[in-house]
C-alpha cells in the first residue's frame, strides 16, 4: 500500500537528513525534497523581509503545491521535505505577527492556502523534530547556506514557538515526535534502531 510520510521542523532541525537516512534504509521509498533554490525572490527577503514577504511566500506556497500534485501522483511509498502546512503556519504567520505580511496581502495569502490545501490529501504520517535554539543554531552555521546565516536569532526563536504550537493542534493525521537534540540516527546504533522501531510501528 502506498503511503505518504512528511517530515517537519525548523529550519536546521533534520529534516533532510532524516529524508536521506529513511530512503537508504527503505530504498523503495522516493524523497521529495525542499526546492528553495528555485524561489527567485529568497535572497531577496533575506535581506528586505518588509519588501519581499508577499512574494516569496506566495511563491513557496506555489512551489509546495506542484511538489504535493508530484507526490500524490507517484505510484510509490514518498517522503517529504516540509510540507506546505508549515509555510503558512509557521513562516507566513511569523511574518505576518511580525507585521510584514499584513492587511490584504496576508488575507490574500490565507485564502491561497486554504482553498489549496482544502485539495490535498494529508500524510499518513507526520514525523515532527522537535529542536532546541542551541540545536538550530548550531546547524544551521554548519551548514553554511549564506542566506541563513545573516538571519535573525530572535526570527527563529519565533518560528520554534509558532512550531511547538502548531504541532499541538495538527490533527491531520498521526504524529511521531522526535527529540532532534538527542537522537543521533547517522552515527548511534541504538538511536537508529529505535528510530525504524517507531516509524514502522506508526506505520
Amino acid at each position: 500500500m502506498v503511503k505518504y510520510i512528511a517530515v517537519a521542523g525548523n529550519m536546521g532541525s533534520g529534516k533532510s537528513s532524516l529524508v536521506r537516512f529513511l530512503c537508504q534504509r527503505y530504498p523503495e521509498i522516493r524523497p521529495f525534497y525542499e526546492r528553495n533554490e528555485e524561489n527567485p525572490y529568497l535572497a531577496d527577503f533575506y535581506r528586505d523581509m518588509d519588501r519581499w514577504a508577499f512574494h516569496s511566500q506566495v511563491y513557496f506556497l506555489t512551489l509546495k503545491l506542484r511538489i504535493h500534485q508530484e507526490l500524490e501522483a507517484c505510484s510509490q511509498t514518498v517522503i517529504q521535505d516540509r510540507t506546505i502546512y508549515e509555510d503558512a503556519e509557521i513562516f507566513a504567520e511569523n511574518l505576518h505577527r511580525r507585521g510584514l505580511l499584513a492587511g490584504r496581502d496576508y488575507d490574500a495569502y490565507r485564502l491561497l492556502y486554504r482553498t489549496v490545501s482544502e485539495t490535498l490529501a494529508p500524510p499518513d504520517l507526520l514525523i515532527y523534530l522537535k529542536s532546541s535554539m542551541r540545536t538550530i543554531r548550531r546547524r544551521v552555521r554548519r551548514r553554511g547556506r549564506a542566506f541563513e546565516q545573516g538571519v535573525d536569532p530572535a526570527y527563529l526563536r519565533d518560528l520554534n514557538r509558532l512550531y511547538r504550537a502548531w504541532i499541538r493542534r495538527y490533527d491531520r493525521s498521526p504524529v511521531l515526535v522526535l527529540d532532534a537534540d538527542r537522537l543521533d540516527f547517522i552515527h548511534d546504533l541504538v538511536d537508529r534502531i529505535e528510530l525504524l522501531e517507531e516509524i514502522e510501528r506508526h506505520l
